[in-house]
C-alpha cells in the first residue's frame, strides 16, 4: 500500500518538472544551500513553537440565536435544540453521588481535599478517605442544608425549623453550645443530634442529654458506620440534593430547592462551552476561598472532583491567600470581582512612579493585543520582563480564572487577562438557576458583557415599563428557563410564585441588554430602586458599580430615599492601596488617620464625581456627600450576605446617624 501511494505521488509530478527542480538546486552555491537550510530550520522551529490562538467553539459574532416561534427567547449556539437542553455531560454522572464516584474511579487513592497550617505544606485527604457529611448524605439520598453561623442566630433558628433539620454537623464546641441553647429555650424543638468535628469537653454530652439532644464526635459516627454498614441508596436526578438558604437582603432567608439534576445540568453547561479548550483533568488543583454557601463555588468544585482533580482550602485569612496559592500552585481559581479589583489595585500601587505605571500599561496593551487574537500564554517577552512575578504570586500554574457574583470591571478584566496569562471567564447567574446561566465563550476576551446563554438554559428579556426597559428594544428583566432552574423556595409558595412563573421562567430581577454578537450585558437591577423627592428613579447598585472603580475605594453604599432630593454614600477605602494613593496627592499618615482626613474625603469625592460623569450618570445620580468609614463591610459584622452581597437594610440601619449627618451637611 505504501509503495503504491509513493508511486501515485511521483506520477503526479511530471519528469520534466523534477529535472528542472534538480538542476536548480545543483546550480546553487554550497553557502546558499547552507543558508537556505538554516533558514528552513529556523522557520520550522518557529512554526512548531509559535503561540497558537484558541479556536472558538462558535462564531464569536453570533454567540446565541433566537428560538423559532418563541418571541424573544434566545439559546446557546452550542446546544442541540431549544427542546433538548443539556441535562448532563457524562453518562455516568447524572447525580452528585455519581459525580463524586466518577472522580473516585479516575483518581483512585489520589489526593482530594487539602488544607494547611501557617508556614506548613498542604496535607491531603485522598478520595478513598473522603467520608465527610455531604457525600454521606448523597450516598443515602439525603438532602444537604448548609447552615452557617454567619447567617446570624435568628436566621439559623428559622432555617432549622423551616427545613425540619434533625441533625447538625459542625466543627467547634462553641457552635454546639449555641445550638443547645436554642433547644433548651424551645426555639428549635426538632433538633435531636449534633455531630462535632473538633474535640469537646464531656460535659457537653450531659448538657445535650439534659435537653434531649445526642452529642457525638465524627469519629464515633464513623465507627458506627463501619459496624453497621448499609448498602448505598443513590439518588435520582429528580431528587433534591440541597436546600441552599440565601440570606437575602430583606426578610427571612429563602430556601432554594435544587435537585441533583439542577446541579449536574448547570456544570454540564459549563463543560460543554469550554470542553474544546480547557477540559478539567486529574492534574487540576482548585484553590477554595469563597464561602461554601456560594453555589458558584460549589459548582466549580464539583466540576473538579468529577474529573479526579483536587481542592485546597485557604487558611481562612484573605490576607494570606497569596501565600496559600504559592504553596498550593492551583490551576483553577474561582473568584469574585472584588478580589480581582484588589489584585489590580495592588499591582498598580507597587508601580509607584509615573514611568513604572506607563511601562506596565504599555506591556499590558502589547500583551493584550495577543489576547484579542485568542493567544493566551505565560512565556512572551512581556511575561518575562513584567508579569512573571505577578503570575508567581498566584502559584505560577493558573490556567483558568472564573469570576461571578457581581459585575466585573472591563478595565480590570482586560489587564488581568494579559498579565496573568491564563483564560479568564465571566459567569452570570444566581442560586435560583443553580449558579450560572451565561458564560464567556472561549476566544471572546472582550469585556463589558457576561457571555452567551449556557447550553442548559434559554434566556429571554421581559418588559420593565416603570424603568423604560422594553424587550422590543433588546432590553428588559432577565428570565431563565431550563433544567438548571430551581424547583421553588422551601415551604414558601408566595415568594416562589413571585420568582418562578407558571411557564417555568425564573425572573431574576436583573435588567439585561442583548448585544449584536448575541451576548448579554447586565445594565441595571429591577429591585432596590427608589424615588427621590423630585420623582426621579434611582438604582443604587448601578451607581455603586461605577464608583467602585475609584482606585482607593474597596466598598461603598449609596443611599437615598423619597424624602430626600439627592444621594449620599458610605465609602470604605482599601487599606492596601489608599495610603499610597493619598501619598501621591500629598497626604501622609496611618490608614485610620487618613480616613479622618477631610482633604482625603474631598479627593475621593472628586474622583467619584469624575467616574460618574465619564460613565454618563445624571446629576441627580451623583452623590452629594460621603462619609469615610475605616472598617470593611463583612459577613461577620452582619453587613454582607454569605455570598458577599450588601445587606442594604442592615447598612441603612447601621449608618443611620451618619446618613442623617451627611444630609445635614450637604453643600449644594
Amino acid at each position: 500500500m505504501e509503495r503504491m501511494q509513493a508511486q501515485e505521488l511521483q506520477s503526479s509530478l511530471q519528469l520534466p518538472e523534477l529535472d528542472e527542480l534538480n538542476q536548480f538546486f545543483r546550480s546553487l552555491p554550497i553557502s546558499t544551500l547552507v543558508g537556505i537550510g538554516a533558514l528552513t530550520a529556523v522557520l520550522a522551529y518557529w512554526l512548531a513553537t509559535r503561540p497558537r490562538a484558541i479556536s472558538p467553539p462558535c462564531n464569536l459574532q453570533h454567540q446565541s440565536e433566537e428560538v423559532a416561534h418563541e418571541d424573544g427567547v434566545r439559546r446557546s449556539m452550542l446546544g442541540d435544540s431549544p427542546n433538548n437542553l443539556l441535562t448532563h455531560y457524562h453518562e455516568d454522572a447524572k447525580t452528585m453521588y455519581e459525580v463524586f464516584q466518577r472522580g473516585l474511579h479516575i483518581a483512585g487513592d489520589g489526593p482530594c481535599l487539602g488544607s494547611r497550617l501557617p508556614d506548613k505544606p498542604y496535607k491531603w485527604l485522598s478520595y478513598k478517605e473522603w467520608i465527610i457529611s455531604e457525600l454521606a448524605c448523597y450516598t443515602y439520598s439525603m438532602v444537604v442544608v448548609p447552615l452557617y453561623d454567619t447567617l446570624g442566630p435568628d436566621a439559623i433558628r428559622y432555617i432549622i425549623n423551616t427545613a425540619d433539620i434533625v441533625t447538625v454537623i459542625c466543627d467547634k464546641p462553641e457552635k454546639a453550645q449555641v445550638l443547645l441553647g436554642n433547644v433548651e429555650r424551645q426555639e428549635t424543638p426538632g433538633l435531636k443530634r449534633i455531630i462535632l468535628m473538633d474535640p469537646f469537653d464531656p460535659a457537653l454530652l450531659e448538657e445535650g442529654a439534659g435537653c434531649g439532644v445526642i452529642v457525638q464526635s465524627i469519629q464515633d459516627v464513623e465507627d458506627l458506620g463501619r459496624e453497621n454498614h448499609r448498602k448505598p441508596l443513590p439518588p435520582t436526578p429528580e431528587d433534591l440534593s440541597i436546600v441552599c438558604f440565601t440570606s437575602g437582603t430583606t426578610g427571612n432567608p429563602k430556601g432554594v430547592m435544587l435537585t441533583h439534576g439542577n446541579v449536574v445540568a448547570d456544570f454540564s453547561g459549563f463543560l460543554k462551552v469550554t470542553d474544546k479548550v480547557i477540559f478539567p483533568n486529574q492534574d487540576d488543583v482548585l484553590i477554595s476561598f469563597l464561602p461554601l454557601a456560594h453555589m458558584f463555588e460549589r459548582l466549580i468544585q464539583s466540576v473538579v472532583y468529577c474529573h479526579g482533580g483536587r481542592i485546597g482550602f485557604f487558611q481562612g485569612d484573605i490576607r494570606l491567600l497569596s501565600d496559600d496559592m504559592k504553596a498550593l500552585r492551583p490551576t483553577i481559581f474561582p473568584v469574585v470581582p472584588r478580589l480581582l479589583n484588589r489584585m489590580y489595585d495592588k499591582i498598580f500601587s507597587q508601580a509607584n512612579t509615573p514611568l513604572k505605571r506607563w511601562l506596565l500599561n504599555f506591556a499590558a496593551k502589547r500583551k493584550g493585543a495577543e489576547v484579542s487574537r485568542g493567544i493566551i500564554r505565560m512565556d512572551s517577552l512581556w511575561d518575562k520582563i513584567f508579569f512573571s512575578k505577578i503570575q508567581a504570586s498566584l502559584g505560577g500554574r493558573l490556567r483558568m480564572i472564573v469570576t461571578g457574583a457581581a459585575p466585573a470591571s472591563p478595565t480590570v478584566l482586560g489587564f488581568l487577562r494579559a498579565a496573568l496569562g491564563c483564560q479568564v471567564y465571566e459567569a452570570y447567574g444566581q442560586t435560583e438557576c443553580t449558579a450560572g446561566c451565561t458564560f464567556t465563550t472561549p476566544g471572546d476576551w472582550t469585556s463589558g458583557h457576561v457571555g452567551a446563554p449556557l447550553p442548559c438554559n434559554l434566556i429571554k428579556l421581559v418588559d420593565v415599563a416603570e424603568k423604560n426597559y422594553f424587550a422590543r428594544k433588546g432590553e428588559g428583566e432577565v428570565c431563565v428557563k431550563g433544567p438548571n432552574v430551581f424547583k421553588g423556595y422551601l415551604k414558601d409558595p408566595e415568594r416562589t410564585a413571585e420568582t418562578l412563573d407558571t411557564d417555568g421562567w425564573l425572573h431574576t430581577g436583573d435588567i439585561g441588554r442583548w448585544l449584536p454578537n448575541g451576548t448579554l450585558k447586565i445594565i441595571d437591577r429591577k429591585k432596590h430602586i427608589f424615588k427621590l423627592a423630585q420623582g426621579e428613579y434611582i438604582s443604587p447598585e448601578k451607581i455603586e458599580n461605577i464608583y467602585i472603580r475609584c482606585e482607593p475605594v474597596t466598598q461603598l453604599y449609596v443611599h437615598g430615599d423619597s424624602l430626600q432630593s439627592c444621594l449620599v454614600a458610605i465609602v470604605v477605602p482599601d487599606p492596601e492601596t489608599m495610603p499610597a494613593w493619598a501619598l501621591k496627592k500629598g497626604m501622609e499618615g496611618s490608614y485610620r488617620d487618613l480616613c479622618k482626613n477631610t482633604v482625603l474625603k474631598k479627593a475621593i469625592m472628586e474622583d467619584l464625581q469624575r467616574l460618574g460623569k465619564a460613565s454618563g450618570l445624571h446629576s441627580f445620580e451623583q452623590v452629594k456627600n460621603i462619609h469615610i468609614h475605616n472598617e470593611q463591610f463583612s459577613i461577620q459584622n452582619g453587613l454582607l450576605t454569605p455570598t458577599l452581597k450588601a445587606k442594604r437594610p442592615e447598612l441603612r440601619e447601621f449608618f443611620k446617624e451618619k446618613i442623617e449627618d451627611l444630609y445635614e451637611n450637604i453643600s449644594m
